[in-house]
């Protein structure tokens, strides 16, 4: 076994209980490179970072380290469409086809934002194979997406929209927003440069890919040692070939997610699925909508809205695609069931594949963002990333 790393950065106090949990992550888990952060509000209370870039061990993780988070960048797009409410240019209730006409097509007129973007469309999947190239023509996507005939009726089920949630997204803010800015531009604008984020939704050319990390499957024994909740029947569904899972995670074409650090496949922007950057910048977002700071272009009505306990269960909670049970809000999770976080049923935020997580707790006034470069197998609840939340229900602050 390699020699632990050191843990690098700092911690308030009342908070030593998480960097115990992060140092254990290294000791019992198989943690390769990582970083942990939690805001009390636009305060910075953890910001720690550990461990190597890539699997070898070779080139350590350091404090502006960036790594692909998948579906955690969720949350970031999510907090745009709360932004674009804010400023009356959409309305959850109301039908996507009200500010893009063209998406009623296949019987979709009905579909509203928040069904939309709630994962309950029964558009996670794709009829036409859509490549990576062909995602940053968006005039051209866009009447790929309008065309989609929904695979349930909408508004009765939900299903993980893993890929196809963000070009949606992207599309029907790009129509609202008075500049015509993609979503990933919004977000650059209007969040990241105010608040000094480091995490992108298109990666830029200026970035230097030097500085994202180098991403690991788990395999073999690794699997056995650090692995108890294995998604097999989403596995079986994608070497069958058919299925929702099969059709919500292997279409667009991006190719397999221990690949994605590279540049063609972070520079277009996929708002659901390949947003890159650190756990200080998804702490520091959701700090301020948990403590409602004022610092993000996102009104205090809005953000209450966000962290209602009351959510709509107007459907089943058993997910058609990832075949766990989960609530989604607005585009965000929300702690119920068997996946908890945060204090209590307020807290939201997004998981990603491998194990990344950023959520807000309200109760508490606390934002959490984790990233690492190991990629676990459980579907939502990777133990890293739970005994960093545990731990930090048990810290006094």
């Amino acid at each position: 076994m390699s020699a632990l790393p050191t843990i690098h950065g700092e911690v308030a106090a009342g908070f030593g209980p998480v960097a115990d949990a992060f140092r254990r992550n290294f000791e019992r888990h198989g943690e390769i490179g990582a970083a942990i952060a939690v805001y009390a509000g636009d305060r910075p209370v953890v910001d720690l970072w550990a461990g190597h870039r890539d699997r070898r061990r070779t080139r350590p993780w350091e404090r502006d380290t960036i790594v692909p988070v998948f579906s955690s960048t969720k949350g970031m797009a999510a907090f745009v469409v709360a932004a674009a409410v804010s400023r009356g240019l959409l309305d959850y209730e109301a039908p996507v086809s009200k500010y893009w006409p063209q998406f009623a097509a296949q019987g979709k007129g009905s579909i509203t934002v928040r069904q939309l973007i709630d994962h309950q469309g029964g558009l996670s999947g794709l009829d036409r194979v859509v490549r990576l190239d062909q995602i940053a023509d968006l005039d051209g996507l866009a009447e790929i997406l309008a065309a989609q005939r929904p695979a349930w009726k909408p508004g009765t089920r939900h299903g993980y929209h893993a890929i196809t949630l963000g070009l949606y997204q992207g599309e029907l803010v790009r129509r609202v927003d008075p500049q015509r800015r993609t979503l990933g531009r919004i977000f650059a604008e209007d969040f990241a440069k105010p608040l000094g984020l480091d995490f992108f939704i298109g990666l830029p050319a200026a970035e230097p890919i030097e500085r994202v990390a180098q991403l690991a499957a788990t395999e073999g024994l690794d699997i056995l040692r650090y692995e108890r909740d294995l998604p097999l029947r989403i596995g079986a569904e994608i070497a069958a070939k058919r299925g929702h899972a099969y059709a919500a995670l292997t279409n667009p074409r991006c190719g397999a997610p221990v690949r994605a650090a590279r540049r063609e496949f972070l520079e277009v922007e996929l708002p659901a699925s390949n947003g890159v950057g650190n756990a200080r910048s998804l702490a520091r977002v959701y700090g301020a909508a948990a403590a409602g700071t004022g610092a993000l272009p996102i009104e205090d009505a809005v953000l209450e809205y966000l962290s209602s306990a009351d959510t709509a269960d107007d459907v089943p909670a058993d997910d058609l695609v990832l075949h766990t049970k989960s609530r989604y809000h607005l585009g965000f999770r929300k702690s119920r069931g068997t996946f908890r976080f945060g204090t209590d049923k307020r807290a939201y935020g997004t998981t990603g594949l491998g194990g990344s997580f950023g959520f807000a707790d309200p109760a508490t006034g606390l934002g959490f963002g984790y990233t690492m470069n190991r990629l676990g197998m459980a579907v939502l609840d990777d133990v890293r990333s739970r005994n960093l939340r545990e731990a930090l229900l048990r810290c006094k602050h």
